[in-house]
Parts: C-alpha cells; sequence; structure tokens
C-alpha cells in the first residue's frame, strides 16, 4: 500500500520557505490526506490559478491509480 501522506509531505516540505511548519493530515483507511502550511506558504503551495496543488494532486492520484485506489489531497487554510 502506497503511503500518500509521506509522498505529499516530501513535495510540500520542499516546496514551502517554512517546512519545519508543514502539517499534513491522512487516514489510511480513507485516502485524504490534508495539508497545513504556515499563513505565508499558502499561496506557494497553492500555485498561479492553482497549477501547484494540481500537481500535487496528479501525482497522488497517479500513486493512487497505480494501487488501485483512490486519493483526495486538499489545503486546510487558517
Amino acid at each position: 500500500m502506497v503511503n500518500y501522506k509521506e509522498l505529499v509531505e516530501f513535495i510540500v516540505k520542499h516546496l514551502v520557505t517554512q517546512p519545519e511548519a508543514v502539517g499534513v493530515e491522512g487516514n489510511e483507511g480513507e485516502n485524504k490526506i490534508l495539508i497545513r502550511v504556515a499563513h505565508e506558504d499558502v499561496g506557494r503551495v497553492i500555485g498561479k490559478r492553482g497549477a501547484t496543488i494540481n500537481a500535487i494532486r496528479l501525482l497522488a492520484k497517479a500513486a493512487a491509480v497505480k494501487a488501485g485506489e483512490r486519493v483526495d489531497v486538499d489545503i486546510i487554510e487558517d
């Protein structure tokens, strides 16, 4: 089974300026990944017109399709 939480966390930590503030929550059974980042880094993770977050979602979904599963990735804005 693919660990989508680790995949998304690795990608997001390399995108942001404050990697220590990154929090990724995920449930094994649900396959829903929630990303928390510092307020200053939200724009970096979303990207222009959502291009970056869509790319992260695409990578997670590609890994899920290979495993025959489904996964959703969302950002929690505080």
